[in-house]
């Protein structure tokens, strides 16, 4: 068990995103369940986890960037890192062995480790509880990296922390709702205010005045009075906040139960999932009336609200995002906007959800959209028999890309696509999301990454035991996953599926012809920033100054080996004339050896390469 840390540190923050990783974990299908308010679908749990994970990977990320640059040494404290990513900002990890510029420092600064947990929550926040989430995050990282004589590393950093959280994220919601997560959080730090003593002594306080605050949320909340059930968000911060306790004192709070109103069975561990799901649905179908409130507190509409979900990362100035505020709400409700310094996660319900994706692109540079309909079984649908409940198919495949251009052909292909752009892998729930989403009875699941390959096996883990017949093909890369899709055939034996695929991905080599980004060891000698780099099977083989001649050069080593199809997957920043280059000297040398080229966008790589 890792040492209990005595002050606030990088340390802390790892072991406290380990440690609420966790406990969101364990109670995430709990917080799913009393999930009703704004839209009762079901996700809250989910969502916060998802959000946590992120934020955790982004953490890992810069311990491992400061080990690699300290030849190696894992830095002290923490649990241990989830899958080995790729880091996030100015901490990628080099091919080969980071040549050290001087002496390290034994561990990453607080102010890294802070910003990147903020900004790992921000970048992969989902739903209305994980956006608010990564705002409180963030206020907390405007504290405890500020640039100043005072110290904010003791108890009395962290009740300052607390408190610009719970601010900030208030802030953020365009019209606060009390009875929620923006409720707990201000009565968490209300209570650290107030207390004296160490970090553990301060999060013990703030962990006692959320739960307080969390049993009295069904008074504030009318929906959450009838399901008899507490604020699923503010349940998952008080989740978190015992998280807090656990990382200061060694110990993980006792009574963190939930507290549920009189009359009503306990909502817990020892629940009946369908039981409880029943007395929600209930409750949230009924017509709300007089005593039902929209998230800007006027009173509700009998019929339901927006029917879609629309979440994007935005890249805009300050003023764009101040427009947009007034746009979005003018279009529909929870709207909440987070984030800062030229980027920022928007949330927000409507019922046109291309407006709401125009006004991100008059803002500023919307990515990473996505666009949820709510089902039938949500608060905010119609009435029943407004859309039929789609049927299973037999079989799906669920591939991970590097890019929109490849994305495209997956989709066409007829595979579920989950996007990883350079510097964001998928998290694990991601994937099981798009399991979910492929809604098919057997699945094939191909990770593209050789970096994917344990987030990939959790996600298959999960899915199985979801009743989701899942085979994970270990595909290195997208080309790999090109040939195996090729050959796939849904009306074949599933086994038969899975080995036909499974060939041709490893009948299929593999390189990507890249930019250094930093002087490194590797097997082809050593390389400088911006240098040329052609990567075989994951280990650099050529060094060059020129992308075309890398590129022909990694391309004659692979094909003297032989091979019949060359697959060339160009990226945004390739040059124009490489693909014509290089099917040139295919066909002027390689006589009975086919090429074919496309499109990847932006995924990192300036060229991807396969040889089947």
């Amino acid at each position: 068990m890792p040492q209990v840390p005595q002050r606030l540190d990088a340390s802390a923050v790892r072991a406290w995103c380990g440690f609420a990783l966790r406990a969101l974990g364990r109670a995430r299908e709990e917080i799913d369940a009393i999930n009703v308010y704004p839209v009762a679908d079901g996700d809250t749990g989910t969502n916060l986890y998802l959000t946590v994970e992120s934020a955790t990977a982004a953490v890992e990320a810069v311990f491992a960037g400061h080990a690699a640059l300290a030849g190696g040494k894992e830095a002290p404290g923490g649990p241990e890192a989830l899958d080995g990513r790729e880091a996030l900002d100015g901490h990628e990890a080099v091919t080969g062995q980071v040549v050290s510029p001087g002496r390290v420092p034994e561990g990453p600064a607080l102010a890294d480790a802070v910003h990147a947990m903020a900004h790992g929550a921000l970048i992969g926040a989902r739903g209305n509880s994980g956006t608010i989430l990564a705002q409180l995050l963030r206020g907390m990282a405007q504290v405890l990296a500020a640039d100043s004589d005072a110290t904010h590393t003791d108890g009395q950093g962290l009740r300052l922390a607390l408190r610009r959280a719970a601010d900030s994220a208030r802030q953020a919601v365009v019209h606060p709702v009390e009875g929620t997560v923006l409720t707990v959080a201000s009565a968490a730090a209300d209570a650290a205010s107030g207390a004296e003593g160490d970090c553990g002594a301060v999060a013990r306080a703030a962990y006692e005045g959320a739960r307080a605050a969390l049993a009295a949320t069904p008074g504030q909340l009318a929906v959450l009075e009838r399901a008899g059930v507490v604020d699923a968000g503010g349940r998952g911060l008080v989740a978190v906040l015992g998280a807090l306790v656990e990382t200061f004192t060694g110990e993980a709070p006792a009574a963190a139960a939930v507290p549920v109103l009189a009359g009503h069975a306990r909502v817990g561990a020892d629940s009946e999932a369908t039981g409880l799901h029943a007395r929600v649905d209930a409750a949230v179908t009924e017509p709300l009336g007089e005593v039902g409130e929209c998230a800007d507190g006027t009173p509700a509409p009998e019929e339901g609200g927006p029917a879609f979900e629309v979440i994007y990362l935005l890249e805009a100035e300050d003023a764009a995002v101040t427009r947009l505020r007034d746009r979005l709400d003018a279009l529909g409700d929870s709207l909440v906007v987070v984030g800062g310094d030229g980027l920022w996660n928007v949330h927000v319900h409507v019922d046109d959800a291309g407006a709401a994706v125009e006004a991100g692109v008059e803002a500023g540079r919307p990515y990473r959209i996505r666009i949820t309909h709510f089902g039938l079984d949500d608060a905010h649908t119609t009435g029943a028999g407004s859309r039929p409940v789609r049927e299973r198919v037999e079989r799906a495949v669920v591939a991970v890309v590097p890019g929109e251009g490849l994305a495209g052909l997956y989709a066409e292909a007829g595979a579920t696509t989950v996007l990883a752009r350079p510097g964001e892998p998928p998290a694990s729930g991601e994937l099981v999301e798009a399991v979910r989403r492929a809604h098919a009875r057997e699945v094939v699941l191909l990770p593209n990454d050789a970096e994917l390959r344990h987030t990939a096996a959790a996600a298959a883990e999960q899915a199985r035991t979801e009743g989701v017949r899942v085979a994970l093909i270990p595909t290195r890369s997208a080309v790999q996953g090109i040939a195996a899709l090729a050959v796939h055939e849904p009306g074949r034996r599933f086994d038969e599926d899975v080995v036909a695929m499974t060939s041709a991905a490893g009948a299929t080599r593999y390189a990507e012809v890249e930019v250094a980004e930093r002087q490194s060891w590797t097997m082809a000698g050593i390389c400088q920033a911006g240098d040329i780099l052609g990567l075989i099977e994951g280990d650099v083989a050529v060094i060059g100054s020129d992308v075309t001649a890398t590129a022909e050069a990694v391309l004659n080593r692979m094909l003297a080996a032989g091979g019949e199809m060359v697959t060339l997957v160009l990226g945004d920043e390739a040059p124009d004339t490489i693909a014509a280059h290089l099917e040139s000297r295919v066909r002027e040398s390689y006589l009975a050896v086919d090429t074919v080229v496309y499109r990847g966008g932006r995924q990192g790589a300036l060229l991807l390469i396969g040889v089947e």
